[in-house]
C-alpha cells in the first residue's frame, strides 16, 4: 500500500483516523501500533514478524542499557549498545547486501554459490536506523528509556513516515508518544500538507517520470544530446517530488496524529555548492549520519588526512545505504570527493565566483550524480554519459524535439515548484490569513490529484527498493 492510492486514501487512512480519535487516550498508541502492522503487513504479511523482532529486541536492549546506566555499569551498558547496532545491521546486511556481497565473492574466487533471491523488507533501511538511534539516544541520555512496548512498538512502526522516512530519530519524538494533542488548526495543516506532498508526487513526479523513462527505453544510438539532457533533468525533478513529495505526505500525516517530525528537503535545487546541497537534501539520512556515524568518528576535530577518512567513509556508506550495488558506491564516493575537494581546494575559489556560477557547478554535478543513480550497469551509466556530451551522436533529433514540446509544461512548473517561490507565495498567502482559499486550493487539488489517479496505469515509487 501507498500513499499516492486511493486505497490509503479513501479507505485505510480515514478507517484509521476516525478509530485513533474515538479511542480513550491511553489506547491511542495501541491503535497507531496495530494499524501501523495492518499497513505494513497489505504488501508483505510475513515481514511483520522481522519488525515485531526488532522491536522487541530494541525495546528490552533499551532497557538493558538504562538499567546498566543506573547502576553505573558502564560496560554492559555499552555492551547493550553494541548488540543493538550488531542485531539491526545484521538484519539489514541480510536482507539487502548479503546478494551483492556473494555476487562479489563469486566474481572474485570465480566459484559458485548460490546467491540468495530475498525480497527487501520494505522500509528496512528506515526503521532499523530508527531503533539503533533508539538505544543509542538512551544511552547518551538524550532520550527516557521507553518503559511501555505499544509506545515503542507505535514508534518502530510508525505508517505515515515508515516506507520512506524521514528517518525519525528516537528523542525528535519521544515526548509526543507519552504526551502529544491535535488542535483542529494542526490537523488542517496536515491535511494541506499531505495534500501538497501527494501533488508533488502524482501531478509532477509521475509526469515528468514518463519522460526519462521514454528516454531510457530508447536505445543508446537513438538518443541525441538533447533527448539525453530532457531525460535526466527529468529524473532530477522526478526523484526530488517522488521523495519530497513522500516526505510532505508524511510529515503531514504526522501532524495528523499529534507528531511533528523533522523537515527532510529544502529547496535543494537552489543551492550553490555540494556541501549545502546535502544539507537541504535528505536532511533527516545527513543528520544520523552526522550524529551517529561523523561525530563519533571525531568529525572535524582531527587531522586533515583523518577528517577526509572520515568524509569519505561517512560517504561509502550513504550510498551503500541507497542500495546494493556498484552504482550508488561510486554514487556515494562521487559526491564524497567533492565534498572533500569543497572543503580543502575550492574553499578560496568559491568565495571569488558569482553566486550564478555557483549555482551552475552545483546543479551539473548533481545531475550527473543522478545519472549514476539511475542506471545500475556501468556500461550504462558510460553509454548515457557519451550521449549527454555528444561522443557519437547527433545535437539533436525529431523524437528530442517532440519531447522537448510536449513535457515544456510540465518542466517549466518543475522548476517553479522546486524553488522556494512556490513556497514563498504559499507562506504570503497564509500569513494574511486567507485560509479559505488556502483549502479550496486545496481541496481541488486533491480532487486533481484523484481523477489522476483513478485512471493512472502510471505510478511508480522510487524509493520503494531502498
Amino acid at each position: 500500500m501507498i500513499f499516492s492510492s486511493i486505497l490509503f486514501c479513501f479507505y485505510f487512512l480515514p478507517v484509521v483516523l476516525a478509530v485513533y480519535y474515538i479511542s480513550p487516550k491511553n489506547l491511542k498508541n495501541l491503535v497507531l501500533f496495530i494499524s501501523s502492522l495492518v499497513f505494513y503487513a497489505w504488501g508483505e504479511p510475513v515481514y511483520v514478524l522481522l519488525m515485531l523482532f526488532s522491536t522487541v529486541v530494541d525495546y528490552t536492549l533499551g532497557r538493558g542499557v538504562d538499567h546498566f546506566k543506573t547502576a553505573k555499569k558502564e560496560g554492559l551498558a555499552k555492551l547493550m549498545v553494541a548488540l543493538s547496532a550488531v542485531i539491526n545491521l545484521s538484519l539489514l546486511g541480510f536482507f539487502k547486501y548479503a546478494g551483492f556481497l556473494m555476487g562479489i565473492v563469486n566474481s572474485i574466487f570465480n566459484v559458485n554459490v548460490p546467491v540468495p533471491e530475498l525480497a527487501l523488507p520494505i522500509g528496512i533501511s528506515f526503521y532499523t536506523f530508527q531503533t539503533m538511534s533508539y538505544t543509542i539516544d538512551v544511552y547518551r541520555g538524550d532520550a527516557k528509556m521507553q518503559k511501555n512496548i505499544i509506545s515503542f512498538g507505535a514508534y518502530v512502526s510508525l505508517f505515515p513516515q515508515l516506507i520512506a522516512g524521514p528517518v525519525v530519530r528516537y528523542n525528535t519524538i519521544a515526548k509526543e508518544l507519552d504526551e502529544r494533542s491535535v488542535s483542529l488548526s494542526d490537523f488542517a495543516c496536515g491535511i494541506r500538507r499531505f495534500i501538497r506532498g501527494l501533488a508533488k508526487k502524482v501531478l509532477l513526479a509521475n509526469s515528468v517520470g514518463a519522460l526519462f523513462d521514454a528516454v531510457k527505453a530508447m536505445g543508446p544510438s537513438e538518443i541525441s544530446v538533447l533527448s539525453a539532457w530532457l531525460g535526466i533533468i527529468a529524473f532530477t525533478f522526478q526523484i526530488y517530488f517522488d521523495f519530497s513529495g513522500y516526505s510532505d505526505m508524511a510529515i503531514g500525516l504526522g501532524r495528523m496524529f499529534g507528531f511533528h517530525f523533522d523537515e527532510n528537503f529544502n529547496t535543494p535545487y537552489e543551492s550553490k555548492s555540494i556541501t549545502e546541497f546535502w544539507r537541504r537534501w535528505h536532511i533527516s539520512l545527513g543528520t544520523w549520519f552526522r550524529e551517529y556515524v561523523y561525530i563519533p568518528l571525531g568529525g572535524n576535530r582531527v587531522s586533515i588526512p583523518r577528517h577526509i577518512f572520515n568524509l569519505a567513509l561517512v560517504w561509502f556508506l550513504t550510498g551503500l545505504w541507497h542500495g546494493a550495488a556498484w552504482n550508488f558506491i561510486f554514487w556515494g564516493l562521487f559526491y564524497g570527493c567533492f565534498i572533500i575537494l569543497e572543503k580543502y581546494v575550492f574553499s578560496k575559489v568559491f568565495s571569488k565566483v558569482p553566486d550564478l556560477l555557483k549555482h551552475v557547478y552545483t546543479l551539473f554535478v548533481v545531475i550527473i550524480g543522478w545519472v549514476l543513480f539511475s542506471f545500475e550497469e556501468p556500461s550504462a551509466i558510460a553509454a548515457y554519459l557519451k550521449n549527454m556530451f555528444g561522443v557519437g551522436t547527433s545535437l539533436i533529433n525529431d523524437r528530442a524535439i517532440y519531447y522537448l514540446l510536449t513535457n515544456v509544461v510540465v518542466l517549466a512548473l518543475c522548476t517553479f515548484f522546486s524553488t522556494s517561490a512556490a513556497r514563498c507565495i504559499y507562506e504570503k498567502i497564509s500569513f494574511k490569513g486567507k485560509r479559505t482559499l488556502l483549502d479550496i486550493l486545496a481541496l481541488l487539488t486533491f480532487l486533481l490529484c484523484t481523477a489522476y489517479l483513478v485512471d493512472a496505469s502510471y505510478n511508480p515509487f522510487l524509493y520503494f527498493r531502498f
